[in-house]
């Protein structure tokens, strides 16, 4: 009886050899379809930060919760004489449409979605009714129209840029995130703002309780800087 013998070894490694072979055939496929076809986005890329060549900081806020803070960080942008950008929730701003009248007083307002979805999930078709109803929303009670957007989560892909770009949105996201959310020190978000600050500076914040102790601070340190604090569409050159 004639008896074979298997090389489970030389096996396997052939076997891993084909597969790396199929696994890179497909991932050039995958680059060459992305580079072959993806939409021209040129004119639609997100804004970061602003002007290098001035001594300018935009602080943001994203408002879709903490409307119990809202109130104490208006107090404080007054009491400082500081302009702001706050990025609206358009369901917030229906359920709360005497905040954001106050807000819209003194400050510029932005676009964050109606919903606050995640937009890379959702079509977009999907993502322009999202901001064309905050859009509305924030017009309805303010008399402003808004024209710039801050994607929430600060996802973005080629689907969201189109449908904001295309609707005449500058997609702004930031350059110093003060992790606010996470409820931090107040110390703790101080540091994250001025050991980064640097002109043309956009800063990411939120309505928490820590936000608000530490608000004060960043005013007074970053002016210690010599930075002047001004809204998004100033920092970024928009008119």
């Amino acid at each position: 009886m004639r008896m074979y013998y298997f090389n489970f070894n030389y096996i396997i490694k052939k076997m891993a050899a084909v597969l790396i072979v199929i696994l890179a055939a497909l991932l050039a496929f995958k680059i060459i379809q992305y580079n072959l076809f993806k939409p021209a986005i040129s004119n639609f890329e997100p804004i970061y930060r602003g002007s290098a060549e001035q001594k300018k900081i935009a602080l943001t806020c994203n408002v879709v919760w903490g409307e119990e803070y809202v109130p104490q960080i208006i107090d404080i942008l007054k009491k400082n004489n500081v302009k702001m950008t706050f990025f609206m929730g358009g369901k917030w701003v229906k359920d709360f449409p005497d905040m954001t009248r106050e807000l819209s007083k003194n400050h510029e307002l932005g676009n964050h979605s109606y919903s606050h979805p995640h937009p890379t999930f959702i079509s977009k078709a999907e993502n322009i009714e999202e901001i064309e109803k905050t859009e509305q929303a924030v017009y309805k009670v303010t008399g402003m129209t808004t024209r710039l957007y801050a994607p929430p989560y600060g996802e973005f892909n080629n689907t969201v840029l189109e449908a904001a770009g295309e609707n005449g949105y500058k997609i702004i996201l930031w350059s110093i995130d003060t992790l606010d959310w996470q409820r931090p020190s107040p110390d703790e978000i101080v540091r994250r703002v001025c050991d980064k600050a640097h002109n043309g500076a956009i800063v990411l914040m939120h309505p928490t309780g820590p936000t608000v102790a530490a608000l004060p601070v960043i005013i007074k340190e970053l002016r210690k800087k010599g930075y002047e604090l001004t809204t998004v569409s100033d920092v970024a050159g928009i008119r």
